[in-house]
């Protein structure tokens, strides 16, 4: 079958394709260099909505090459470029008809089309040249890995190879030509490292700096830049120099470091990333066809697995249901923030001061008991300025302009008098924070909506003194607040639209995800977590040693064990939500007393790093008093695996949240669960447990999972 058949019988399966059109134009190159060929990618649309190719798209390309190569043939053209159209090169393939593939088959024909494709730019019988004028990202990189030459764009926001992320390998070849282009070391840290790590996205200076772009050149006038840089090689007036790649020892280092990083973040747990390795490790040989090969057989296994529909189940919720949160009331409600208060100024409080006053740019203002407090809260939130201006992520008149934003005060009244919103991160005790919320409606003005960044109490109980109730609603946060996305909307009882509108106006502003959450106890993150760690520390509490219990979890490849997690949080935290939970749910919910002992011993971790490498403490040991009943690895996963399969079907059942994908979304965007999991319900149904537990599935079938 011919690429062009092959690729028409795959766009049978994709009714829907936005269509990236291949346009082919000619100009004359400066100073004479001869008549050049020119392809732009195109969907048509604006720049938010980026071209991708799907087996349409392809054919485009495939139709565009054929003009161009019997071009050259004629001797009519001197070389052939690829740019894309303004701020967008390309972004990849069209994962949305990546979903609707059924069988091995399509999968192979897939990515079989893109190499046959993609290589044509290789075999002109004149140079091609990639010009990565804007976002690059997956089968828009590779692409360009075909051609002779490449130039970028010097401001292009994004440049990356996400597969491994989402459960794919950089299959259109980009595991074989790029080490072989730059090297194994540098190939590995876009393939596995960055996309491992949040698929970090890289700058066009450092794609430079690698060796990928052979030239960088200012956004303003980029093409006319790269076509000039075209005129002087093609007529010999500037050689592009690659350093010679080192296939001895240094690639099989780089692929073994790779593989430990893998190791590191996924345990193992995630295939795409061994596949990658592998197919890295095999392309040391240059043997282009063969990795070609590997790539086709491995993106056919993939695509018809469950880590890539999980992955792009999780993609979904965060570029879609995130950006528009399910039971949000009508924006036209929400009323203008233009001053903001933080009752509080320890760690917490000086975070979302600094967060209020970069995305809101509005004055902020700190209180707390005694003015030394305030001073120290205002004084790190100016030195967390200070530090961003040395990173270059600020210039120094948003620096001075961030700092005079911020402010301390005692005096609450003067203080809150002109605010609009105004949140407590003070101690998490009902007490304390119900008369907070006394004093600060007694002095803010009566629009003015007052938020709680409790992580485990009842916003309705909080406000159930009030006047005026119906303006407090739940504002939880997740720690460190400029890292993590997450922020749970807490609707209390008698929470107003208008207080729930803005909420979610000034959460768009920071630059938040968004869910709406219902008044329950811990709401969706602590409530899961909790039971999670409950289950592993009752494990321990009756018998299981810590290292059993730590490694219990690693098929999961979550980011960090149980006990790291408990140390991330807090034991102290962690010890009081727990007691939270148990006191309304006693029967599913305990409280470790060897998690007491550690909390009431002032310990806030259970690791030492005296050797260079973590130790459980001896003295955290010894405060354990553990019984004999010590469970094997296998049973402390399925122990805790049913625990949440449970509390999530409850959950549900209560209306907590509005769907299963609210709390997949959650768990991505504040507890860092993986994306090749897709959170966490489509593995509680791809493994059975949720059947085995709830007698159900979470989600319905099809849904991030492989298709019947």
């Amino acid at each position: 079958m011919s690429t062009a058949e092959r690729l028409k019988a795959a766009a049978e399966l994709f009714p829907d394709e936005v269509v990236t059109t291949a346009h082919v134009r000619h100009l004359d190159l400066p100073a004479g260099a001869g008549r050049f060929a020119l392809i732009t990618l195109d969907n048509g649309l604006d720049h938010t909505k980026p071209t991708t190719f799907g087996p349409r798209s392809l054919g485009e390309l495939d139709a565009a090459l054929d003009q161009v190569t019997a071009e050259a043939e004629r001797g009519e053209i001197v070389a052939v470029g690829l740019t894309g159209k303004p701020f967008i090169f390309a972004v990849g393939a069209d994962l949305k008809g990546v979903e609707l593939l059924r069988t091995r088959d399509d999968a192979l024909a897939i990515g079989r089309g893109g190499h046959d494709v993609f290589r044509r730019f290789a075999e002109l019988a004149v140079p091609s040249f990639a010009y990565y004028n804007g976002a690059a990202l997956g089968g828009g990189v590779e692409v360009g890995l075909h051609c002779t030459y490449r130039t970028i764009a010097a401001q292009s926001p994004a440049f990356a190879l996400p597969e491994v992320f989402l459960g794919l390998v950089p299959g259109w070849g980009g595991c074989t030509l790029l080490p072989n282009l730059v090297g194994a070391e540098r190939a590995l840290k876009l393939i596995i490292e960055n996309s491992l790590s949040q698929n970090r996205m890289m700058k066009a200076p450092k794609v430079h700096e690698l060796g990928i772009a052979d030239a960088i050149f200012d956004s303003a006038d980029f093409l006319e830049q790269s076509l000039h840089w075209t005129s002087a090689v093609l007529r010999g007036e500037l050689t592009v120099e690659r350093p010679e790649v080192d296939r001895g020892e240094a690639w099989d280092k780089a692929v073994a470091a790779a593989r430990a990083f893998a190791d590191s973040k996924v345990h193992g747990a995630a295939p795409a990333a061994y596949r990658a390795l592998d197919i890295v490790a095999a392309a040391k040989d240059g043997d282009v066809a063969a990795g070609f090969a590997a790539e086709d057989e491995a993106l056919a296994d993939l695509i018809m697995g469950g880590e890539l529909r999980s992955g792009i189940y999780a993609f979904n919720l965060v570029q879609k249901r995130a950006k528009r949160p399910v039971g949000a009331p009508d924006k036209s409600l929400a009323r203008p923030v233009t001053k903001v208060g933080v009752v509080g100024a320890g760690l917490m409080a000086s975070q979302l001061a600094l967060l209020f006053a970069r995305r809101l740019e509005v004055p902020v203002v700190l209180t707390d008991i005694d003015q030394e407090r305030v001073d120290k809260g205002v004084g790190h939130v100016h030195e967390q300025i200070d530090m961003l201006l040395l990173k270059g992520r600020v210039g120094q008149d948003q620096a001075n302009r961030l700092k005079a934003l911020v402010t301390g005060s005692l005096d609450k009244a003067t203080a809150f008098a002109d605010a609009d919103f105004v949140i407590e991160a003070v101690f998490e005790e009902m007490g304390v924070k119900q008369q907070v919320f006394a004093e600060l409606e007694a002095v803010v003005p009566e629009h003015a909506i007052l938020a709680t960044n409790t992580s485990s109490l009842s916003v309705t109980e909080m406000a159930s003194r009030l006047t005026h109730p119906e303006r407090v609603v739940g504002f939880h946060f997740f720690n460190p607040v400029a890292v993590l996305p997450l922020l749970e909307i807490v609707r209390a009882e008698q929470t107003d639209d208008a207080a729930l509108a803005t909420a979610f106006a000034v959460s768009k502003k920071l630059k938040k995800t968004s869910v709406l959450v219902k008044d329950a106890p811990a709401f969706v993150v602590n409530r899961i977590l909790t039971r999670f760690m409950g289950s592993v520390l009752a494990s321990i509490d009756e018998g299981t040693d810590i290292p059993t219990a730590e490694r219990a979890l690693a098929p999961l490849g979550l980011p960090m064990s149980p006990i790291q997690l408990l140390e991330l949080v807090g034991p102290a935290v962690a010890h009081h939500v727990a007691g939270t939970l148990h006191a309304a749910y006693p029967d599913r919910f305990t409280v470790s007393p060897n998690l007491g002992r550690v909390v009431a011993a002032g310990k806030r971790a259970f690791y030492v790093h005296d050797s260079g490498r973590p130790e459980l403490d001896p003295e955290v040991l010894a405060l354990f008093e553990t019984g004999d009943v010590a469970l094997t690895e296998e049973q402390v996963r399925d122990r805790a695996l049913d625990a949440i399969t449970e509390e999530i079907g409850l959950m549900l059942d209560e209306g907590v949240v509005a769907a299963p994908q609210d709390i997949d979304l959650c768990l991505i965007t504040g507890a860092g669960w993986p994306f090749h999991l897709g959170g966490v319900t489509p593995y509680l149904d791809r493994s059975g447990v949720s059947e085995r537990v709830l007698g159900r599935r979470l989600l319905a079938p099809g849904v991030a999972d492989v298709p019947a």
